[in-house]
């Protein structure tokens, strides 16, 4: 903290060193409102001073703040007020733990005789280019594509071994795995640490980060630290740790600071957790959730079976409850009768049929009969043939001495024309 000795001004009140016991009697001693009154006049004659430190209180209240500035150095602090006009000039993200330099003058409260700073211009120590490259290279990287959900890879439902990357013997470390094994207690850790600010920060964590990357066991990477002001979390907007994060295989989360902190590092990792508690609760999963959640489809899957099981035996009631499959020997037996029925009426018209058809082959037998050669020859007459088989049908065919064949009813025999006889030769049976 910048400090300074104030010189006394001439014309002025004296300094309160001036105003000493020796300077009054016991027996009449100086007001206290004379005392504070001399203090506020020599304090109102000292000019404003820049002064430099962290913010370790700041309070709002009726839209003035409150708060104490404490050098880096050392333990020593001062009170400031902050008024609400003053305020809406500042920046918007001052808070607890912000490197800073201020504007304040002293001033001294007569009537509770407090001293503080009334404080009329406040900012981040050094940030101003810093934030401003800050922003060049989250346009480029964005540019590039880093920061684009699709590129992004999921993070593991159960991983089997956990990656951690954080300042040791750190709080951040012991949220992380104390967090993570209230979630899952079998879950197991390779933890390498870094130094997570100053120089050494960044190729610690590269190297870290390499180191874990390369091990087939790992499942994800956390990179955890306990938040911070924006000076000392400028490591982890580091182009080349950030260039290392999208080059990795392993999915990498983001646990840097508190809810309010966002380096680039939250933007290029696969997943940003507001704190090291929070990304041990988002790396696994909690167990009595899991079981809960285990025992509800447990519920559903059996009371979907059992609606199913009562559906299907009341459909199978249904269907044996019907005639076909209450007594399926009645469709046999009525079938039955009309398979009987049609073979009697089929061997009824069969009969008929054969009988008429006989009828009507004994007629046809007759009129064949009727109307055959055989019955002519049966009643005496005769048929003659020549040698060469002709019937003579005229005289004249056989002139005397030639031989013919006689067929009679009963078989044929040989002779010879005009009477003249032969011997008879057997009868032979001719077509």
């Amino acid at each position: 903290m910048t400090t300074f000795q104030p010189a006394p001004v001439p014309g002025e009140a004296p300094p309160p060193d001036s105003v000493h016991p020796r300077d009054s009697r016991s027996d009449a001693p100086t007001s206290v409102a004379r005392l504070n009154d001399t203090i506020r006049g020599f304090v109102q004659n000292w000019g404003s001073v820049w002064v430099e430190g962290e913010i370790t209180s700041w309070n709002l209240r009726g839209g003035n703040v409150f708060g104490r500035v404490k050098d880096l150095a050392t333990d020593s602090a001062i009170s400031f007020r902050l008024w609400s006009s003053t305020r809406e000039r500042l920046p918007d993200d001052l808070r607890v733990g912000d490197h800073v330099i201020a504007c304040v003058k002293a001033d001294y409260f007569v009537k509770t005789g407090d001293f503080s700073f009334s404080v009329s211009a406040m900012r981040h120590v050094g940030l101003g280019d810093q934030l401003e490259k800050l922003e060049r290279l989250r346009a480029q990287l964005r540019s590039e594509g880093l920061f684009d959900p699709r590129r992004k890879k999921p993070i593991p439902f159960l991983p089997h071994l956990v990656g951690l990357i954080t300042g040791e013997n750190s709080d951040a470390e012991k949220d992380v795995h104390r967090n993570a094994e209230l979630r899952w207690p079998h879950v197991r850790f390779r933890t390498k640490h870094a130094a997570v600010q100053g120089d050494r920060c960044v190729p610690e964590t590269i190297a870290a980060l390499k180191a874990l990357d390369a091990d087939p066991d790992v499942d994800v990477i956390v990179i955890a630290r306990g938040g911070g002001d924006p000076q000392t979390l400028l490591g982890f907007s580091d182009e080349r740790l950030l260039r290392a994060v999208a080059a990795a295989s392993t999915p990498i989360v983001s646990a840097i600071g508190h809810e309010n902190d966002h380096p680039l590092l939250d933007d290029v990792a696969d997943l940003r957790a507001s704190t090291p508690t929070d990304a041990a609760k988002r790396i696994v999963p909690d167990v009595a959730e899991q079981r809960a959640f285990v025992g509800q489809l447990r519920a559903r899957l059996t009371s979907r079976l059992t609606q199913r099981l009562t559906h299907d035996v009341a459909q199978l009631e249904q269907l044996r409850s019907r005639p076909s499959l209450r007594a399926p020997e009645s469709m046999l037996t009525s079938r039955s009768h009309d398979v009987f029925l049609s073979v009697a009426r089929g061997r009824e018209r069969i009969d008929r049929l054969l009988e008429s058809q006989t009828r009507r082959t004994s007629e046809l037998r007759a009129s064949l009969r009727a109307l055959s050669p055989a019955s002519t020859l049966a009643r005496g007459y005769a048929i003659t043939h020549l040698a060469d088989g002709v019937i003579v049908r005229d005289a004249a065919q056989a002139p005397p001495g030639v031989d013919v064949v006689v067929t009679v009813g009963r078989g044929s025999f040989a002779a010879r024309s005009r009477g003249e006889v032969t011997e008879e030769s057997p009868p032979a049976d001719r077509p």
